[in-house]
């Protein structure tokens, strides 16, 4: 073979993979506001009563009553000038991918401002709220915007792969969970194992999620777990958990995307008196909980792994009744924030829900707390989004112990398969379905 034809050969594929390194390194970046926004939500959240024991004073009594506020003014924009900002992000990128040519409008540059902007004066109203549809919507709309910008750049892939690979990214980049970030690229966006999609998206994961580790956001979120349990226990406590956590998050999608159809034409004919409902609701919630009904749901997993503070944990009839209120907290207070429009995410708040339900359970059992969250939280997260995979991936990358694998495991896929009982078409796509159907306002 002519040395000269071998050299091409070799450049061709070092040059498609430092394109992707810089790819992925572009959607870590464009995370990084996000990911900022994300940890002061955290520390704001941790000034509560309810992580530090302390009483309500004036400056607490504000951060709760913030939605009140602030969601009449993100309704009224979202109803007005920021009508493109509204809504999750996922569904916004599904569509762009099976309709490409919605992608300029859905994933430009404006619509992609005003999400995250709308997003972030959410978070830091500390309204329950995950951010993977905001980071999903940044790494598809970089994907789109080198693209057109470097018609060269990746002249291999098609733009509709970029963009299924950026929004992977984007999951990876703002969790700093490269696996998670490619097995959601199959698992939800593309239905199917590519090989040709694939690779270049664990790539693009691997560079996204560098940034983000190297900024700060740590590889496991919740800490390293290290409580080890035999394996025929994990499975022996993963089916009850995994029934019930499953149920828990399968109703909390069906409850979202009923609310969502109901409250829509509502809240878009008149946002600001809506706005003021659910926001005073919210922050009512926020009052009676101690501030626990707050945030994405991570600093109360956090919390509820720690033994800084107490939590209401079943140990008496006084505290299994503060144990089902917060439970019930923390599956009403992101139905009503995700359901009004506001862009957010669903991952951290159906963790939370299965993680309070988990290690309640267990505890009120004599067993394992530590245990019944990590089995809690991933039938939770599947029962929602259906998808046992990368619920597994993001369950290990929080808790930091692959000794729990079996029972979370068996948890995520009971969780699933419940999950898709009580809510038969997975949400992302039901809410892409909703989105697309005109608006009908109610009658007066």
């Amino acid at each position: 073979m002519d040395p000269a034809f071998r050299t091409v050969r070799l450049k061709r594929p070092l040059a498609t993979l430092l394109q992707l390194v810089v790819f992925g390194g572009a959607v870590g970046v464009a995370c990084l506001p996000l990911n900022m926004v994300d940890g002061w939500q955290a520390q704001l959240l941790h000034g509560l009563p309810g992580f530090n024991n302390q009483a309500w004073h004036l400056g607490t009594l504000a951060q709760a009553l913030a939605p009140l506020v602030v969601m009449p003014v993100l309704l009224w924009l979202q109803a007005g000038r920021f009508k493109s900002g509204a809504g999750s992000g996922i569904p916004q990128t599904i569509e762009s991918i099976e309709e490409p040519g919605s992608a300029s409008t859905l994933l430009g540059l404006k619509p992609t401002i005003q999400r995250l902007s709308l997003w972030s004066a959410a978070s830091l109203a500390l309204m329950p709220l995950g951010r993977e549809g905001p980071v999903v919507q940044v790494g598809a709309s970089v994907a789109l915007a080198l693209k057109k910008r470097f018609p060269r750049l990746l002249a291999g892939f098609s733009e509709t792969n970029l963009v299924t690979i950026g929004a992977g990214a984007g999951l990876a980049g703002g969790f700093n969970s490269p696996l998670m970030g490619t097995v959601f690229v199959f698992e939800e966006l593309t239905g199917r194992f590519l090989p040709s999609v694939v690779w270049p998206a664990l790539v693009v994961c691997l560079a996204a999620a560098l940034v983000s580790n190297l900024t700060g956001t740590p590889v496991f979120i919740l800490g390293l777990i290290q409580a080890p349990e035999a394996e025929w226990v994990q499975l022996v406590l993963a089916l009850p958990v995994g029934l019930v956590g499953g149920w828990l998050g399968g109703l909390f999608a069906r409850l979202l995307f009923h609310t969502t159809a109901w409250l829509k034409p509502r809240v878009n004919r008149r946002p600001l008196a809506w706005g003021v409902a659910l926001g005073g609701c919210l922050a009512l919630i926020a009052l009676l909980s101690g501030g626990l009904s707050g945030g994405d749901g991570e600093a109360l997993m956090g919390h509820l792994l720690g033994d800084s503070g107490s939590l209401p944990v079943p140990g008496s009839p006084i505290d299994l009744i503060g144990w089902l209120l917060l439970l019930a907290a923390r599956l009403v207070a992101p139905v009503l924030a995700l359901g009004a429009g506001i862009p957010g995410g669903l991952i951290d708040p159906a963790f939370a829900i299965g993680a309070v339900f988990g290690s309640g359970s267990l505890e009120l059992l004599g067993g394992n707390g530590q245990l019944g969250l990590a089995l809690g939280m991933a039938a939770g997260l599947a029962g929602a989004t259906q998808l046992p995979l990368m619920t597994i991936l993001f369950s290990l990358r929080m808790m930091g112990d692959q000794q729990w694998l079996f029972g979370m495991l068996l948890s995520a896929v009971i969780g699933a398969v419940i999950g898709r009982k009580i809510q038969p078409e997975p949400i992302y796509h039901a809410l892409w379905g909703l989105g697309k159907k005109p608006i009908k306002s109610p009658a007066p």
